[in-house]
Formats: C-alpha cells, structure tokens, sequence
C-alpha cells in the first residue's frame, strides 16, 4: 500500500517545484506511473485480504475502485490543463497540489481497516473538494455550491461519528475483519435502528440518494472539470463502498430500514431519469444521470446478496469511467462555445467529427448497450431485486427506458441539428483532448474481456 501512497504523497513537492514548462508534463506522467503500478492490486487472490498491514489491508471490493482512483488523478491533470491556461504559474501548482491532496485520503478510505480511519478518510476528501469548487469554479454561485456540500456531509457524518463511538463501546474493536466476524445481536430496539440509519445515512448522501442528492447538481455544474470528475467518478463511489462495507457489519437489516432505502433509491432512479429529459444545462443532466445510476446502486447494496454486491460494484466501476468521460466531453463544447446550454452548443458534429465519435460511444456506454460492461451491471442488479421482490422490475424497467431516451436525446441535441448562429469559427479538437478520451475508453473495453476482475466477488 505504502508503494503507492509514498509516491502519491511525492507527487507534491514534484508539482510544486518541476519548471514551468515541464509542470504538466511532469506531473501527468508520474501520476500515470502511479496508475500503472497500481494495476497489481488486481491480481486475482484466494485471501480475503491482499497486502494486509496494522491500519490497510485490500479486498475484493476496494481493489478496483483503488486502481479507478489512481487511473483517474492524471486524467483529471490532462483535462484542467486549457481551464488553467491563462492563470499565473502559482495558482496553477495550487490547483495541481490540491487535485493530489485528495488522493491519499482516497487511497485510504479504500483500503483502510478500521473503522476510525476509514471515518476521517471519507471525511478529509470534502476539503480539497471544497477548495476546488469555490477558489477555480466558474460562477459567483459556486460559494452556495460549496455551503451545500459542506453542510450536507457534515450533517449527515456527525451522526455516523457518535454511531462509530458507540460501536467501539459495545464491541470493544473497530477493526473491519474483526468486526464482520463477531455475530451482531438480533434485536429490534430503536438504538438498534437508529444507529443503522446513522450508519447508513453518511453514505446515502454522499451517493447520493434521491431526496438528499440536491447538493449534486450544484456542486458538479459549479465545479471545475477536475472537480467535476472527482465527484462522479470517485467521491460518490465512497458512498457506495461505504454502504456495502457498513450493511455487511450490520447484520441483517430491520425492514424497517430496508424499505424506505430501497423504495426512494429506485423511485430516485426514476425521478431522476426524468429530470433528465427537460435539463437545458448539460453538466446539470450527467450529474442528474449519476444520481440515477447510483439509485441502483444503493438499492443492489441494501439487499445485500453476493450477486447484488457484485453488480453495485461493476456499475460503480463503469459509471465512474462514463460519467467521467462525459464531463470531459461536456467541458470540451464548454471552452468552445462558452455555453452549457444545450440549444447554444447543437449541431457540432459537422465542426468536430472525431469529437463527435467519442461523444457517440460514451453515451452508448452511458446507455447500457451490448456488451459494454454497465449493461451487466444493470441486468445483475435487475435480476436481484426482481428476486427480491417481482414489482421492482416496473420501476427498474421504466429507469432504463427513461435512461436510453434522456442519453440519445443529449447526444441529438449535442452533435445534430443546424449550427446556432452565434458559432461563426471554433478551434479544432486538440490532441490532448483525444488521448483523454482514450484513456477513458480503454479501460472500459478491456473490461468487457474480463469482468470478473471489477466484480468484487472472489475470483
């Protein structure tokens, strides 16, 4: 763990002190270094921990969303480079320094196993977070964006704390192997549920859940685009890795926890999916779609069976790789037409051809088609929940439909169309910008040839 970490920590005084021509050069490719040695978290194991030390240990589930993490930091550096362009040489170490402050927290939060650590990793990622929002976002509302972020977490963890406290208290240990071996005791009582649902709760607003997800929209349109791919693609899946960590602690879950999680996730998943369709703002209507997607992946998480678990974490992976590359592609037509909305940035397939390719296959993934690797993850969470109860398959049934005509009605309105009038020359799609979209896409192919590797089950 500390072969990865270290060097993360290293990157800093790189970042901090390369000369100003090679920063990005410097910084993109000891990070894709880093990426490429983290590659050996997911060789297949028969131990239930691999590299186990006192305070990390990797398992099934964190070892494809650790090496997502490390994949995505440079991705993040190559995407910001043109938004920090016209910017002294200072702010652009700051921007770089805080995009790598957040990543070691990541790192831990993943891998952690105790409980305490786990708790002040989750909790350490929301400041660099909040730096990148309100100092490089592009609007006088980014500051409300911030507050709203800030106070959703910090409302919602507070109770996770105390429930944390308490279970040292009773159990006398926090370590997560120990704890998923000792047998919780069955009972009913309300200081049972009310510290499942402190536990849960932390978790369901960072992932989000429908009803508490309104500091999403706002804070990904604000955001950066460095800032916008680390929400989708690693910060939400905290929420998601912490749901599955925490309910196998749990023991069986009280219905009474189970049904309300279940039913808003899933009419969240719908609610959503319909928001969808009348968004003028294109990063409003990805970051609409990830709370969609991870509607499905709390309601695969509260039930709590191997294959639920396991295609959770296959849509976690994939999601976090699409909605990513949509943000990109979102921020490319952004520095051109200087506009999210999508009536002032139509018909730009005749302009960007290539552009337009990317645009097509990451809304093909977005979508779930054959044989991309969301598509098996959405028919594995199906499967489980129409298991668990045959009327899911009305609403999961009517989410996936809404999910195709909300994606093919972003991709028309993006590339197709007559070309506004206001676009007279707009500059050609860069080198930089294909090889992010590349580095986006690969992964998601290979994955097809070999899902089981992001599955989370063991191999």
């Amino acid at each position: 763990m500390l072969k990865v970490i270290l060097p993360t920590i290293m990157l800093l005084p790189t970042a901090l002190l390369s000369p100003p021509k090679f920063l990005w050069t410097n910084t993109t490719m000891y990070s894709l270094l880093i990426a490429a040695l983290s590659l050996q978290w997911l060789i297949p194991t028969y131990y239930p921990y691999k590299f186990l030390s006192n305070w990390t240990g990797i398992n099934q589930i964190s070892s494809p969303l650790l090496v997502l993490s490390c994949w995505l930091l440079p991705l993040m550096i190559m995407a910001s480079q043109n938004h920090l362009q016209g910017e002294p040489l200072p702010r652009k170490r700051m921007f770089i320094s805080t995009l790598i402050m957040v990543q070691p927290f990541i790192l831990l939060a993943f891998s952690t196993t105790e409980l305490a650590l786990f708790y002040i990793a989750f909790e350490a990622t929301l400041i660099p977070t909040l730096i990148l929002i309100t100092r490089w976002g592009n609007q006088p509302e980014r500051l409300s964006a911030g507050t709203y972020l800030l106070f959703y977490t910090l409302v919602s963890s507070l109770p996770l704390l105390i429930t944390i406290m308490h279970l040292y208290v009773k159990i006398g240990t926090l370590h997560l192997p120990t704890l998923e071996l000792t047998h919780p005791t069955l009972s009913t009582s309300w200081t049972s549920i009310l510290s499942g649902l402190a536990l849960l709760m932390a978790f369901m607003v960072k992932a989000p859940l429908y009803g508490l997800h309104l500091w999403l929209p706002k804070a990904h349109v604000e955001a950066p685009i460095a800032g916008s791919m680390l929400l989708a693609a690693l910060l939400l899946k905290l929420g998601g890795y912490g749901i599955m960590r925490v309910t196998l602690l749990m023991g069986p879950l009280s219905n009474i926890l189970h049904y309300p999680f279940l039913t808003l996730a899933l009419w969240g998943a719908l609610m959503t999916s319909s928001i969808c369709l009348r968004q003028t703002d294109l990063k409003s209507l990805i970051a609409y779609s990830s709370v969609s997607h991870m509607g499905l992946v709390i309601a695969a998480g509260m039930i709590q069976t191997h294959w639920s678990f396991s295609g959770a974490m296959i849509l976690m992976i994939s999601h976090g790789l699409t909605s990513s590359m949509l943000f990109c592609l979102a921020n490319t037509n952004y520095e051109r037409t200087h506009s999210r909305i999508l009536l002032l940035t139509r018909g730009l397939q005749p302009l960007l051809p290539l552009m337009a390719t990317w645009w097509l296959l990451a809304n093909l993934t977005n979508m779930a088609l054959p044989p991309t690797t969301n598509l098996m993850a959405e028919l594995t969470i199906m499967i489980t929940l129409f298991n668990w109860s045959a009327l899911t398959i009305i609403l999961t049934g009517i989410a996936t439909l809404l999910t195709a005509s909300y994606t093919l009605f972003m991709l028309l309105v993006t590339q197709r169309g007559s070309i506004p009038s206001h676009i007279t020359s707009i500059q050609n799609s860069t080198t930089r910008e294909h090889l992010l979209m590349t580095l986006h896409i690969i992964p998601m192919f290979l994955l097809i040839l070999k899902p089981e590797l992001i599955s989370g089950a063991p191999l």
